[in-house]
């Protein structure tokens, strides 16, 4: 299966394209393997032409653009001479012109192509050109958390049994949690994100001690994840920064949870959360 980031997250990227841009038409894909990108999005279309059109690396605008690593845009896509025509007929059913093609990086490596198109032979101006590139910076940007999000599922599933017996191994159990919850408001994906709570719910309670009968205490997200980021020693300035909140915000959420849990102070805030299963 092909790496992909959500449409929702594609489809906001194109309609940022679309809103800066005023192009008509934007679409785009990523790469199904190491040389073909499959444009599995489109934003203005008339037609379906487009949509689950393969683009091999070094054919076409798009496939110049990744080839090369950088933006292309022509005036006229039909009659440009700096392009190959593999793909006329799919461009020519939706009655496009000029056109912009920017790859997607992601650490050197191209992963996919964005397109933003004219039905007319104008000159694309840099504010076009810049639009397109801050559009796909977003899908880069969504990459780098799905990456990221892997490598940090890949170190948070060791049986727990196995891990209560390695101090060491439930620290990189702990890290990993509070980096997924971190990353969690960075992700568009309503699927994904609900694979993460999933996965950060299984860590926590993996340790949890509550006794039978014993009240079971909630806490609100983000009190969650400041109490991850106290629990490996964060003060309330790098919390915040890890969080992206301000210090007074990470403060009024510690002060919080500490209510509910009945703590007096951050280290037993965190160990009552540990004993109800909120923390790994």
């Amino acid at each position: 299966m092909p790496e992909s980031v959500d449409a929702v997250e594609m489809q906001a990227a194109l309609l940022r394209l679309r809103r800066t841009s005023g192009l008509p038409v934007a679409f785009g894909g990523l790469l199904a393997d190491s040389r073909h990108a499959r444009i599995a999005e489109v934003n203005g279309a008339r037609t379906a032409a487009l949509r689950g059109l393969v683009i091999s690396s070094g054919s076409g605008l798009g496939g110049k653009s990744m080839a090369l690593s950088r933006p292309c845009a022509v005036t006229d896509y039909r009659s440009s001479r700096h392009i190959s025509h593999e793909y006329d007929t799919a461009v020519a059913a939706e009655g496009l012109c000029s056109v912009v093609a920017v790859p997607v990086v992601v650490r050197r490596e191209v992963r996919g192509v964005l397109y933003g198109a004219l039905r007319e032979p104008l000159t694309l101006g840099d504010r076009t050109f810049d639009a397109a590139v801050a559009a796909a910076r977003d899908v880069e940007q969504a990459l780098v958390v799905r990456d990221e999000v892997r490598q940090l599922l890949a170190v948070s599933r060791p049986e727990p049994d196995a891990a209560a017996g390695a101090a060491g191994a439930w620290e990189d159990v702990r890290e990993a949690h509070r980096e997924l919850r971190a990353l969690m408001p960075k992700v568009l994906d309503p699927a994904l994100r609900d694979e993460l709570l999933a996965v950060c719910g299984r860590l926590a309670s993996a340790t949890g001690t509550r006794e039978p009968g014993e009240r079971e205490v909630r806490l609100a997200p983000r009190e969650i994840d400041v109490l991850a980021c106290v629990a490996a020693g964060a003060t309330n300035a790098v919390a915040a920064d890890r969080l992206g909140l301000r210090p007074e915000t990470v403060k009024g959420y510690l002060r919080s949870a500490m209510r509910r849990l009945g703590a007096h102070t951050r280290l037993e805030a965190v160990v009552a959360a540990r004993r109800a299963g909120l923390l790994p």
